[in-house]
């Protein structure tokens, strides 16, 4: 029997990129699958024409995770709508790169409050409901920015380093309770934030990465699945980099 078949799943920042590779993963393996989104409504609104095309309820919300009131009102009207919540994923997230001798406090701010708290706004409204029926998967999406660290990245490093922290503290709190809590650290991944680099800059990153490329968002959703999958039962707490060797060490 497949393991994700009529399950709830909430995925954050679910519109683009990774986010919306995970969405499809799951609606193309029989999951129901509720996203936000803040920005990017036309793609919201396309993606939820595709999630239904797979024979699954779909729904977009535009909701700010670093909002703890908002995401708990949107929470709640995902478990009445959907009937239930199985699984969290964590993908939300921003970069706002420079300097720290540049860096202003909100820039600093904004990324910790997205990434980090964000996450901690989304669990915490999810966590009660996964203890009291003793079933549960979160999913967080990290960086290898978190393991290693990246120049211009202070911001963004301390928040997915706290992620990973995150991930394994929460892990043996709820075991116990039948909730697994993993994330996945992946390093440069085909999305809108490559899009700013040239074709050299692309080509000088390719080769630092032992593999020799940048990797794709459906191999990220591809992890993913497995760490929801019924085959990952007996792993909670661990970050698995994804990285095409990046972070070897």
């Amino acid at each position: 029997m497949d393991s994700l078949k009529d399950k709830v799943a909430i995925v954050t920042g679910g519109s683009r990129g990774i986010g919306r590779a995970i969405v499809l993963m799951l609606a193309s393996e029989g999951c129901h699958v509720a996203f936000n989104y803040q920005k990017s409504e036309e793609k919201a609104k396309a993606l939820e024409k595709e999630i239904k095309a797979l024979g699954v309820k779909g729904k977009g919300a535009c909701v700010d995770v670093k909002d703890f009131d908002g995401v708990k009102k949107w929470i709640e009207s995902v478990k009445k709508d959907f009937d239930g919540l199985d699984i969290l994923v964590n993908n939300a997230g921003i970069v706002r790169d420079k300097a720290l001798m540049l860096m202003d406090p909100k820039e600093w701010q904004e990324v910790i409050d997205t990434n980090l708290t964000g996450t901690f706004n989304m669990a915490r409204l999810c966590i009660v409901t996964f203890l009291k029926q003793k079933s549960g998967n979160i999913v967080n999406i990290s960086s290898v920015s978190g393991k290693i660290g990246l120049p211009r990245q202070t911001n963004y490093s301390a928040s997915k380093g706290g992620m990973d922290t995150f991930t394994k503290s929460l892990a043996k709190e709820v075991a116990l309770y039948n909730v697994r809590v993993n994330a996945v650290a992946p390093g440069y991944i085909e999305t809108d934030i490559l899009e700013n680099f040239s074709d050299e800059d692309k080509e000088k990153l390719a080769k630092i990465i032992p593999l020799g490329r940048m990797g794709k968002p459906e191999e990220v959703a591809a992890c993913v699945k497995f760490l929801l999958s019924e085959k990952a039962q007996y792993l909670t707490g661990q970050i698995i980099q994804m990285d095409g060797g990046l972070a070897i060490q």
